[in-house]
């Protein structure tokens, strides 16, 4: 019977321990074990157990990312937590307060203010007194990087809102990203982590280059988007992608000699079918080029089938169509579809949201001209649908 009866006790305290274990696992709330425990499911086994573990993203750089994500998005219920854990992960009391600094630029000053009040609940209950600002030497930001930089917003910020553009090279560049308490790479990190969890892709090609240039890897650019699926949402996530990959893809291409002239023979029946993520229907692109430094021009010859069009997408400087031959739509957001033909010249402003493509019932081919901008052309977005396609120019 003493044997029987220890070997229950056994059980049961082995059972107990199996009980406690599972509980010690869990980091979602008993309520949500209570209302959703699919929600429970994936936040400790697949987010907790799972994406935070992976050696792809440090911890500290998963807590950066996160928290970017939940000012930037003004989710404060959820920061007290995630500034513990970015403390627990090594990121200091000053890095914490420099990011919620840092993207009141980049998400709005309202979610900057209420991030605080958060974090100094935190640092309140770890005895985490006032933050000093740092001592050390202001970042020296690449001169001829800068320069650029600076001259395009005067040329395409300043004519239409010349404050916003003063206030960018002045405060926003001059003095912010010069800030020692972040390490650039860190503020390209948590700058990319806002952008995708806002939804500006068109922002995040200009941010994903500076990131690389200051460190970040391409792994870990790689990972973020698999990091901020779970904090930004899967299409935020997504969406994002074909911005990276067109990022990854300028950083690989081999640069033209310098100085030499270049003849980009036409070959009949040559080309390659337009990326299914950026074009609808049948495309063909054949004849690209890129121009050599200092010049950013590039273009090729697009060739759509009819009702074959792209999706909408930006241009950072802008874009010029030469049609050779048939007939095509073009249309900005918000505005009618309008038809071209051939000898027509078409231009889309820098930043503007458009699409382009054949008519309905005619096929179409056009040159299309484009400047480089930080390594960037273009930054796709979502496919026209059939319904906007099919509305037509007015009649």
């Amino acid at each position: 019977m003493k044997t029987i009866a220890a070997g229950i006790a056994i059980s049961a305290l082995a059972a107990t321990g199996a009980a406690a274990q599972d509980e010690k696992r869990r980091v979602a709330p008993p309520a949500v074990y209570d209302v959703a425990p699919g929600l429970g499911h994936f936040t400790d086994d697949v987010l907790f157990g799972e994406v935070w573990e992976r050696a792809d993203l440090a911890p500290r750089d998963r807590s950066l990312a996160t928290l970017a994500a939940l000012v930037s998005t003004g989710k404060t219920a959820q920061i007290g937590g995630h500034v513990r854990r970015a403390l627990d992960n090594g990121v200091l009391p000053a890095e914490i307060g420099e990011l919620i600094t840092h993207l009141a630029f980049y998400s709005g000053w309202p979610n900057a203010i209420s991030a605080v009040t958060e974090a100094k609940k935190i640092f309140d209950e770890r005895g985490i007194g006032p933050v000093a600002g740092s001592d050390r030497a202001r970042i020296e930001l690449a001169a001829a990087a800068e320069a650029a930089r600076a001259g395009t917003v005067d040329t395409t910020v300043g004519p239409t809102a010349p404050a916003l553009a003063d206030l960018t090279n002045r405060v926003l560049f001059g003095d912010l990203w010069r800030r020692p308490e972040l390490s650039p790479r860190d503020r390209s990190l948590v700058t990319m982590a806002a952008l995708v969890a806002i939804g500006q892709p068109e922002q995040l090609p200009f941010h994903a280059h500076r990131a690389m240039d200051n460190g970040l890897t391409r792994g870990e650019a790689a990972e973020l988007l698999a990091h901020l699926g779970f904090y930004a949402g899967w299409p935020r996530a997504m969406s994002a992608v074909p911005v990276l990959r067109q990022v990854f893809a300028a950083r690989e291409a081999p640069a033209a000699p310098a100085g030499e002239l270049q003849v980009h023979r036409a070959t009949p029946g040559a080309g390659t079918k337009g990326p299914e993520a950026n074009f609808t229907g049948d495309v063909t692109i054949s004849t690209r080029y890129q121009g050599t430094g200092p010049a950013r021009i590039g273009g090729g010859t697009v060739s759509f089938a009819a009702g074959a069009r792209t999706a909408w997408h930006t241009h950072p400087l802008g874009q010029t169509l030469y049609i050779v031959s048939g007939r095509g739509w073009v249309q900005r957001e918000g505005g009618p579809i309008v038809e071209f033909g051939p000898g027509d010249v078409v231009w889309i402003p820098p930043l503007v949201r458009h699409w382009h493509g054949a008519s309905a019932t005619e096929a179409m081919v056009h040159f299309a001209v484009a400047e480089v901008l930080d390594g960037s052309a273009v930054t796709w977005m979502e496919k026209v649908t059939d319904e906007q396609y099919r509305a037509g120019p007015p009649r």
